[in-house]
């Protein structure tokens, strides 16, 4: 039954792709933007779709925003701070702004966007904080259902077009394709390890939000999501390269000591000058671990069933 949706970070590159979806299915979509010139450029014009200009960090905006809306997809999230726009005020205190608006405007299902690996545990703020806005979602009183996705690729993303810049060593470092290694010990001494991954389609996690809405099994679950094939990083930079047409150089991927590039950017954030690196100490911290996940949860709910990581891929190669 097709009913009006609040969408957080509908510019983004998951949330333009829930949008549109949403807005296929007849729903009437609610996007809480920042910016309407560029919301009107991203998402276009359609007799369904309002734009809400706002700031998730404004409660008064976050109520507007909420106002006669049936649920709530919550997508905004950064991958890196800058200035005033940290972790904890942006995945943390945003998360609570929106509970607190959906619960004072009678707004009762909601789909909060987190990530794998979210956990009080973790040595990365992007994820400890990512977890700190789940408690919030979890402790609410609202139908909520958590996505924890782990690597999302799609045309318009920032990791496969960088990756795409890469394979053409038209982006540092220029004469390989980088990926960080972590450092395991066993009975034959420490060696490096190249992480696991299982790259999802971005088409496939907007769908599974879309789909959660629908589905009452899913309020009050933590669902994981990736994709169907489990790839080390080399192996998935090299699927990049090989789809890429025109390519140029054939550049291989080398692997880099992520506890070694952590420290370095711990150290330039100290200094204040972490911008100067392409990654943070959060993002290599990440990459050194395993991006995967059991399906079953998500199979079982949202009848998802993601495609090779290939086969995805091959849909959209030809525009990187």
């Amino acid at each position: 039954m097709p009913t009006t949706h609040t969408v957080t970070g509908a510019t983004g590159f998951v949330g333009r792709h829930l949008t549109r979806q949403l807005l296929e299915r007849g729903h009437t979509v609610r996007a809480f933007v920042r910016d309407r010139a560029k919301a009107t450029a991203v998402l276009g014009c359609h007799d369904q779709l309002e734009l809400i200009v706002g700031d998730c960090l404004e409660e008064n905006d976050c109520l507007a925003a909420t106002e006669a809306s049936h649920a709530c997809i919550h997508l905004v999230g950064i991958l890196r701070e800058h200035g005033s726009a940290t972790y904890e005020r942006i995945h943390t205190h945003a998360t609570r702004n929106m509970l607190a608006a959906c619960q004072s405007s009678g707004t009762t299902r909601y789909i909060q966007m987190s990530a794998l690996g979210a956990s009080p545990l973790s040595e990365a703020a992007y994820l400890t904080t990512k977890f700190d806005a789940e408690r919030a979602v979890r402790n609410s009183n609202l139908d909520w259902t958590i996505l924890r996705p782990g690597l999302i690729h799609g045309p318009d993303g920032d990791f496969t077009q960088m990756a795409a810049k890469w394979a053409r060593g038209t982006a540092p470092p220029h004469f390989f394709m980088p990926y960080f290694t972590r450092v395991e010990t066993d009975e034959s001494g420490r060696h490096a390890v190249i992480p696991q991954v299982q790259p999802v389609f971005v088409e496939e996690v907007a769908r599974a939000a879309c789909d959660a809405l629908d589905c009452d099994d899913s309020i009050g679950e933590i669902i994981p999501l990736a994709g169907a094939q489990t790839l080390d990083f080399a192996d998935m930079l090299r699927t990049i390269r090989d789809h890429i047409p025109d390519l140029g150089p054939h550049l291989a991927p080398v692997g880099i000591p992520g506890h070694l590039a952590a420290t370095k950017a711990r150290a330039f954030e100290f200094l204040g000058v972490g911008g100067l690196l392409p990654f943070n100490s959060s993002m290599a911290i990440m990459a050194q671990q395993d991006c995967t996940a059991d399906l079953t949860r998500a199979r079982a709910m949202l009848d998802f069933n993601p495609a090779a990581f290939a086969d995805s891929l091959a849909c959209y190669a030809a525009a990187l």
